[in-house]
């Protein structure tokens, strides 16, 4: 079981680094000032570059680079003009193009362009014929009208009309500067009959192709998930340009499949909470603002609005397969915590002191309240990634052997360098867990009292690697010892900080504590390097973010008082999950897609190109 859950761990890892590394790739467009310097510098060099190879066919370099000027500013105009009415009229409701993309379509379309265009003109003056340069610029046109109608259908939410049209509009406006020159020019390229007949066929060809080319890389998202993988990538542009959630969660939730998730409850107080835990058994991820990775930072706002209480969310012991599918399931499961804290009675009135196993691998920290204990594992300064099930289930069952009702167990997921070595963890973690669990349940339980405090640094930002819920530190003090437990809403932390971090709080006359992490995807795929996200520390200062635990430490310190601990765990219905292989299966869906596009480029658009130089010969 063990062999399986970590080959299967090392699998959908391995996917989801593919992933990331391809969508990486597709998302590294020039910034919005160098954006019309590169289509000024592609427009006018590439025609002042055709031009002058042709200087003995267009009587010298002077003429020949006058003409090519003219030539490039005219297709500069108009290609600057047409990618302004694309974005501000024809597809002025497409989250996708704005002014910037528009206009990088139109650098790489140019830059094919061009690539023709320095074709033709090395043929025709080898030849000293210029009908070469003219048949290979409209093969350049057709290709550039292909290439539009592929990327407009595949990313553009509009209708087939607008696609359409913001397909046809640049191109043929930047033909037009072509056509003015060889009428100019002479009989040998004059505008015929002939050649505008071409360019009409052109737009039956193009979208011949492109359609073709779309419905075979379709065809591996239909096999592999039901759904078209243009579909899909669709839903993921409008995710990652735009921000919107609802279209790609519309496609988790029919890919989803409905399980039963739990959720550990520890509610501090009286009648009234001061401090509550939540840990889900929920992963929170895929990525972004999608499924449950923001069910961390969403639980605690709710629930702090709620009961005017302090409340934090460490990760639970799952991984990816328990990623929610979209906003709905999340408030499924925040709705029955919340009825549940207000239900909840019964309090445990003592705790144990907090105990810490090491086995020179894995570490546990365990605290016990009355008849319910916590318990949470770390490999640092090892790399901790997402704990199996199985480990879960192994600990509850050996915390109800030892006549305990309640034991939420939680990975503190805080520390991340380099691969994670699990497979020699799973033994040492359950040791650990079993002599923790005993070491804790051996001493003699004492009144203890809690003090709560969060802060949400607005200096740092998702990008940076933390998330909405900011940071929480928790201080129980039982017997003659403080505790502090400190949650930040960020996906893992840089090998050595946790350590640091306690050393710090035990300056402050914090004896014991523990780091713990949300593992919140609200943070991941939103830059585009590394692991597509940044670990906590990371990015960020790391004295400032000590300075801010400290203050809370604190504050929470200064806030301590006698209280009872309530705890239950509850079971959330009918809650639709992505699943651990659906994850996978999406993850290599964009490899999968991208290998079928080379094998599919080469008889789909060789087939067009041909028939397209068939055409060209009677122009």
């Amino acid at each position: 079981m063990e062999g399986f859950w970590v080959e299967a761990e090392d699998s959908l890892k391995q996917s989801m680094d593919v992933a990331v590394s391809r969508y990486s790739s597709l998302f590294r467009l020039p910034s919005a000032r160098k954006v019309p310097l590169l289509l000024s510098l592609l427009c006018v060099g590439g025609s002042l570059l055709s031009t002058a190879i042709l200087s003995s066919v267009l009587g010298g370099l002077e003429n020949s680079l006058k003409d090519g000027l003219l030539l490039g500013l005219g297709v500069l105009l108009a290609s600057l003009f047409a990618d302004y009415v694309i974005c501000s009229l024809v597809l002025r409701r497409d989250a996708v193009f704005d002014l910037r993309r528009t206009m990088a379509l139109s650098i790489f379309c140019w830059g094919v362009w061009i690539f023709f265009l320095f074709i033709g003109a090395v043929a025709g003056a080898a030849t000293s014929d210029l009908k070469w340069w003219m048949r290979l610029s409209l093969l350049g046109f057709s290709a550039t009208l292909i290439l539009r109608f592929i990327v407009f259908n595949a990313v553009s939410s509009t209708s087939r009309k607008r696609q359409f049209v913001a397909s046809l509009l640049q191109p043929f406006l930047s033909v037009v500067p072509f056509l003015v020159l060889w009428t100019g020019i002479g009989p040998s390229v004059a505008v015929t009959v002939n050649m505008l007949a071409f360019l009409c066929s052109s737009i039956i060809i193009g979208l011949v192709a492109s359609f073709s080319f779309l419905f075979l890389l379709n065809q591996i998202g239909v096999q592999a998930v039901g759904l078209q993988s243009v579909t899909l990538f669709r839903a993921f542009m409008l995710n990652w340009v735009a921000n919107l959630n609802a279209p790609f969660e519309e496609l988790l939730e029919k890919l989803g499949e409905e399980r039963e998730v739990e959720v550990s409850l520890m509610k501090f107080g009286h009648q009234d909470a001061k401090a509550v835990v939540v840990v889900p058994s929920v992963h929170p991820g895929p990525f972004k603002n999608i499924g449950s990775s923001i069910l961390p930072g969403m639980l605690k706002a709710d629930l702090e609005k709620e009961f005017g209480c302090v409340a934090c969310v460490p990760h639970g012991v799952f991984g990816h397969e328990y990623d929610l599918a979209s906003q709905l399931q999340n408030k499924k499961v925040v709705d029955d915590v919340v009825a549940c804290l207000r239900s909840l009675g019964g309090q445990d009135q003592s705790a144990s002191p907090f105990v810490t196993f090491s086995n020179g691998l894995a570490t546990a920290c365990c605290q016990v309240f009355g008849k319910s204990a916590f318990i949470s594992f770390t490999l640092a300064p090892r790399t901790i990634e997402d704990l199996p099930e199985e480990l879960d289930r192994f600990v509850r069952e050996e915390a109800e052997k030892r006549g305990l009702d309640f034991c939420a167990v939680v990975n503190a997921h805080n520390s991340i360098d380099g691969a994670a070595e699990m497979r020699e963890s799973l033994a040492s973690l359950k040791d650990v867990a079993v002599k923790c669990l005993d070491r804790a349940m051996s001493l003699r339980q004492s009144p203890f009292e809690v003090g709560a405090a969060s802060v949400l640094p607005k200096e740092f930002s998702l990008e940076d690697g933390i998330g909405s819920g900011g940071i929480t530190v928790d201080v129980i003090k039982s017997g003659e010892k403080k505790t502090a437990y400190v949650v930040i809403d960020g996906n893992n932390m840089v090998s050595g900080l946790r350590e640091r971090i306690l050393s710090s709080l035990h300056s402050e006359g914090i004896d014991e504590g523990e780091i713990f992490t949300t593992d919140t995807h609200a943070v991941n795929a939103l830059i585009l390097t590394g692991h597509g996200y940044h670990p906590v520390g990371e990015a960020i200062e790391n004295e400032k973010l000590m300075s801010y635990i400290l203050d809370a430490a604190r504050s929470a310190s200064a806030k301590l008082e006698g209280v009872g601990i309530s705890c239950r765990s509850i079971k959330v219905p009918n809650v639709k999950v992505i699943g651990a292989k659906q994850v996978e299966v999406l993850c290599l869906l964009i490899d999968k897609v991208l290998q079928r596009a080379k094998r599919a480029v080469i008889p789909v658009f060789g087939a067009s190109g041909l028939l397209l130089m068939l055409l060209l010969l009677f122009v």
